[in-house]
């Protein structure tokens, strides 16, 4: 059984749960199991993650905003509601032209 932030049976909202912070990224882990992980990010306008890789597969949901993704060098821009996939191994980006509001979840692989 994975740790959560949340208790069962509640109801919620991820974008209310984390809020902007000037000048920066806020994080917060919100379950975590030994097959994977979700956590809310919302990223202050101008601010960004440096390309980096991950080894396993990972679903980007946003929440709030519009986010710039750069996915092995390739751009795409995500309006709120959107969502796309960053591969495993493959280097990848985030940049917020305004800020924005996501949900990260990542599925290890067995």
């Amino acid at each position: 059984m994975g740790a959560s932030i949340f208790e069962t049976a509640t109801i919620f909202s991820f974008d209310e749960y984390i809020e902007y912070a000037k000048g920066s990224i806020v994080s917060k882990k919100v379950m975590s199991t030994k097959v994977g992980s979700i956590s809310l990010f919302a990223f202050d306008k101008g601010e960004e993650l440096s390309e980096h890789s991950a080894p396993f597969d990972a679903l980007l949901q946003l929440l709030d905003g519009n986010a710039k993704v750069k996915i092995d060098g390739r751009d795409y821009r995500l309006a709120k509601d959107q969502s796309i996939i960053l591969p495993a191994n493959v280097p990848h980006s985030l940049k917020a032209d305004e800020a924005f509001k996501m949900l990260l979840t990542i599925l290890r692989n067995e």
